[in-house]
């Protein structure tokens, strides 16, 4: 009773076979489906690597949410140059709330404006990077997956000690300050406070000797990452005039990174430029100076680094095998269709229908097959 109950089950199951098998006999090859058949498995290889390349690959994924972080302290990093004497210059940062920030994280260090050929060449080569950057917003999903293998994006100190004279002072370090909006300002004279707001001591200090000609080396806000290089980086201002203001109008996002390589919170901004001449008798009021007017953005963007998981990379590579495989044999059909609906129709070569093709081998198989009578045989 068992071998017959499993036998009847082996029988069922072959029943259900989705895939049944064709004898050896009734098989014919030719010459045109092995040649599609190799075209077949070298697109199905190609394609089977290029889909290898991308299941390696990453890519970005931008995420919008409030920012509901209000409390805390906003870092700013500052390292510019400008084109006069520290004595002359000071630094500081006032807050929409009229708070002045102390400048104390901020270092007046004497400098020489002039760059070196070495310099000079990290200066263009930053400057061609951002004017791409510009041009190819996607450039910034590569450097947010490299960061630039974690090189240095700072400037490079000199190569040897310079006779020149110290003509300009490095304004570097960093502050903390609160998340509103605020004004970093340089301009002629150090700054003191006072009950009634803050002013610069600039009494002191020639209108001739003014000179705001200025080099961004580093701006950036939140925690500082090696490698990643913001819009204001390497940017060079000359002037002629005494009188110069720069205004640079900043927008802060919030930005949180998680790639393979860091998890940080940082923040990304945009700015817009201007500059003019002070010149109180044509109606163009105000200070010379540097002025970086800042405000906060309620968006905080969270950018993550995706990878294709294992198991829809299967899925793509047996579609693609599975679609070429189909696909050719469909082709290959329909060309050998027309290709004897042509030879019917207008007598080219030998056309015999693939039908009497068939039935000949068959008997063939069979004549082949077919024991021989020896000749000393008595015949009925």
């Amino acid at each position: 009773m068992r071998r017959l109950s499993r036998k009847k089950a082996l029988s069922l199951v072959r029943e259900l076979d989705a895939f049944p098998k064709v004898s050896e006999s009734y098989v014919e090859t030719s010459a045109s489906g092995g040649t599609v058949s190799l075209i077949a498995f070298s697109a199905m290889a190609l394609l089977a690597i290029l889909e290898f390349f991308v299941y390696r690959d990453t890519w970005m994924k931008y995420e919008y949410s409030v920012d509901k972080d209000f409390s805390s302290k906003l870092r700013i990093n500052i390292d510019i140059t400008v084109a006069m004497k520290c004595q002359h210059v000071g630094a500081d940062i006032l807050d929409l709330a009229e708070t002045m920030i102390t400048s104390s994280g901020l270092q007046y260090e004497p400098a020489i404006f002039e760059l070196t050929p070495q310099q000079r060449l990290w200066q263009r080569t930053l400057l061609l990077i951002q004017n791409r950057l510009r041009e190819e917003h996607a450039l910034q999903e590569v450097l947010y997956k490299t960061l630039l293998k974690g090189g240095p994006t700072a400037l490079p100190p000199r190569e040897d000690a310079s006779m020149e004279p110290l003509n300009a002072c490095r304004i570097h370090g960093h502050v903390y300050v609160n998340k509103v909006a605020g004004n970093l300002h340089i301009t002629v004279g150090k700054p003191i406070h006072h009950p009634q707001g803050h002013a610069h001591i600039a009494a002191f200090v020639s209108h001739e000797t003014y000179n705001f000609s200025h080099r961004i080396d580093h701006l950036s806000f939140g925690e500082e990452i090696p490698g990643v290089i913001n819009p204001l980086d390497g940017t060079e201002k000359i002037t002629y005039s005494n009188n110069q203001m720069f205004q640079y109008f900043i927008t802060v996002v919030p930005t949180r990174l998680n790639t393979h390589k860091i998890s940080a919170d940082t923040h990304q901004f945009s700015v817009t430029e201007r500059e003019r001449v002070i010149n109180h008798a044509a109606g163009s009021h105000g200070v010379s100076g540097i002025f970086v007017k800042y405000d906060m953005s309620a968006l905080m963007v969270t950018v993550s680094e995706q990878h294709m998981p294992l198991w829809q990379f299967l899925v793509r590579l047996c579609g693609i095998i599975g679609g070429i495989f189909s696909t050719t044999g469909m082709l290959h059909g329909l060309v050998g269709f027309c290709f004897d609906v042509i030879c019917c129709r207008f007598k080219v070569g030998v056309y015999r229908p693939r039908g009497d093709m068939q039935l000949q081998h068959q008997m063939n198989n069979v004549n082949h097959q077919a024991p021989l009578l020896p000749d000393n045989v008595p015949q009925e």
